[in-house]
């Protein structure tokens, strides 16, 4: 009788000896799937943020570059004007830009445009782990939006949480 017992509780406990087996094979494959597609996904969304912050890099290098070249022209301007102005006979209209608002504004913009690029040279690369990495790109894209509106431009690429990037 001892043997027909333990053939009996072979077949009865054989559902949970599988069911253990089972768990254990797919809890293993799982991982294995899981890390792959992990990091799939870290791929593509770091991709995704990289290109987002390498626009407005690149957005805000070639204004800071038209705004330096343009404050040298003005400058330059009212250089060459300045001897012409003693010899007028009448005054020369006041050329807006070159007024003291229009160099408040520019000091204003090129602040924003400072502290753009320096937020985006002081983002974490490097470090996926940053905790306060989502913020700082917030910070960004916010400081990106004050500036296109003090430059009055309307960005073609759209910002959004989902989809960062040029929209064609």
């Amino acid at each position: 009788m001892a043997g027909s017992q333990d053939m009996f509780d072979a077949i009865v406990m054989a559902d949970e000896r599988f069911h253990g087996e089972g768990y254990q094979e797919g809890y293993e494959e799982g991982s294995t799937l899981g890390i792959i597609e992990g990091r799939q996904h870290g791929t593509l969304h770091g991709a995704k943020i990289g290109s987002e912050i390498g626009c407005y890099q690149g957005f805000a290098f070639a204004w800071r570059c038209l705004l330096h070249n343009c404050a040298a022209e003005k400058d330059r301007e009212a250089a060459i004007a300045a001897p012409m102005n003693r010899f007028a006979l009448g005054r020369l209209p006041r050329v807006t830009e070159g007024s003291r608002d229009w160099q408040g504004l520019r000091s204003k913009k090129m602040k924003v445009l400072e502290s753009l690029i320096g937020l985006i040279e002081k983002f974490p690369y490097d470090d996926p782990t940053y905790d306060k990495l989502h913020e700082d790109l917030d910070r960004i894209r916010g400081k990106f939006k004050q500036l296109c509106s003090l430059l009055n431009v309307q960005p073609d690429f759209k910002i959004s949480v989902e989809r960062s990037g040029l929209s064609f």
